[in-house]
This record gives structure tokens, sequence and C-alpha cells, in this order.
């Protein structure tokens, strides 16, 4: 593992870091906020996912949570979007597909299956990074995560509860296998059958589940939000949470759109969220 560069922050240490990936098979770049408490032991760890063009910067840069996280004491992991440097011809041919889009999952088909593992890449090698590298609590484990990473922070957290203790997501593309963006990417990296797709799609995924996820669910959605209607689909996963009895929250805010402006605005509300259900985990 190798550290791109590190900054003192609210008491703590914000670093940027680069390892060879064994699942990826590529170097990936992810970044940690280490709190202040966690130089006095390991603290519970909640894992940001970004959304599409983003990278392990971005969060760290935009969205004002390290204050929280130093109140709080829970460590930050915010890994990139996609491989990089891949050589797959067309790979940066859009903006939603390919670099910066790996939508959190595993690809089946070529040529993206060598190298588009982020479905494992989180769940197994960089989950056991953080454990091994830093002052984490293995047992104490969150996620969350703004649009295609609120996709993916759903889809990890419903499928392995046992892990990831709690969820919560910035308008999230809740619906993927019924919106452009979720079908451009399923199309490609799972194939023409969507029943391969269900086990990526959220609101699938609720109705699908043997018992509701554990803890509730938090969402934030700005009705300004220029892809809330065709893209983001949050009515699909809430019907899906009604249908299969999970307790969700989704608040609705007038005006807000899709950046980090109302991610910033929201965020001490989700570091709250999960330090209340992480702090009961220990």
């Amino acid at each position: 593992m190798e550290l791109i560069s590190e900054h003192a922050c609210f008491g703590g240490t914000q670093g940027f870091y680069r390892h060879a990936s064994a699942e990826i098979g590529l170097p990936m770049r992810f970044s940690v906020f280490q709190p202040p408490q966690a130089r006095s032991g390991p603290v519970p760890v909640l894992f940001y996912l970004a959304g599409l063009t983003c990278t392990e910067e971005t969060f760290m840069v935009k969205a004002a949570a390290q204050r929280y996280a130093a109140q709080h004491g829970i460590m930050l992991v915010a890994p990139d979007t996609s491989p990089r440097d891949t050589g797959i011809a067309g790979v940066d041919a859009g903006w939603d597909f390919g670099n910066g889009a790996g939508f959190y999952l595993d690809a089946t088909q070529a040529p993206w299956a060598a190298h588009f593992r982020m479905y494992s890449y989180i769940l197994h090698e960089l989950r056991q990074t953080i454990v091994r590298e830093f002052p984490a609590q293995a047992g104490n484990i969150g996620i969350f995560g703004h649009s295609m990473g609120g996709h993916g922070a759903l889809v990890l957290a419903l499928r392995n509860p046992e892990v990831f203790r709690s969820v919560s997501a910035f308008a999230p593309i809740a619906a993927p296998s019924l919106c452009p963006w979720g079908q451009k990417a399923f199309g490609n990296y799972l194939g023409p059958d969507q029943a391969a797709w269900q086990d990526y799609d959220a609101t699938q995924l609720m109705l699908n589940l043997p018992q509701p996820f554990p803890q509730e669910i938090l969402i934030d959605q700005g009705l300004g939000d220029k892809f809330l209607a065709e893209q983001l689909l949050p009515e699909q996963f809430e019907a899906a949470c009604a249908q299969a009895g999970q307790k969700l929250t989704l608040r609705r805010h007038a005006a807000y759109d899709h950046g980090y402006y109302f991610i910033s605005t929201v965020i001490e509300d989700h570091l709250a969220f999960h330090r209340r259900i992480l702090n009961a985990q220990t």
C-alpha cells in the first residue's frame, strides 16, 4: 500500500492511498479519514461510494463530512468509482459508462469482466485492507453513497447485512433495471439476460429478501434533481420497502439538486444516523 498524500484535518488525518488490487488486477486508489479517536484504538468504519465521473477524492473534498466524522469517532473510507487504465477500447467513450462508472458490480461480459469487479473489491479486498492497515473495528462497518454510489451502497448492504450494519443514500439510482443509466450499465457489464440484473437492483433485492434489512434505511432526495424522474426512481424502492415491511425514512427536499451542495447540507444527519447504529454495536 502506497501513501500518496496525507493532511491534518479536524484533529484527525486525511490520507490518499494506492495499492495493487488482486481483485481488479490493476492499481486502485482510495481515501481514508482517520478521526482523532483512532489514535486511541479501533473505531467504527463508514464506507462511502461516489457517483458517476467521481474519484476517491470527490467526497473527501466536497462533502464536508470530516468535521462530523471527527465528532462521532467514525473512520471514513472512499474508493475510486471504477478501475483505471484498463486498456479496454471505448472505456472512456461516455461519462455514464466505463471509466468512473463501475456501478459497484462484478461484470460477467467481455471485455469488462477482467477488471470491472467493484462489488467484490469493496466487499472483500478493500474492506480487508482497511481492517488490516488501519485502526478499524472489523465488525462495525456501515456504508452509504450518492447516485450510482447510493445504488452500490444499498445493494452491498442488502446482500451482506452481516458485514454492513448500517446503510443510507443520497439520491440513489434506486431501480437501475428501469432507468437508462442502469440499463446501459447492466446490459454491457452483465449481458442481456435481465434475470442476472436483479442481484444488483436494490428494488428487486428488497422485493426478494427473505427478511428486511435489520436496521432502518435512510435516503435523502432533492426535488430539484434533474435526474429524479427518469434515472433515480426512489418511489420504486419506497414501494418495495412498504411491501417487504422494511423500515425506511425517505426524505424529499424541495429545490435541492443532484450535487454536493445538497449532500453537504444533509451530511451531518447521515453521520449521526450511522453513529447511532454503529455505536449500538459496540
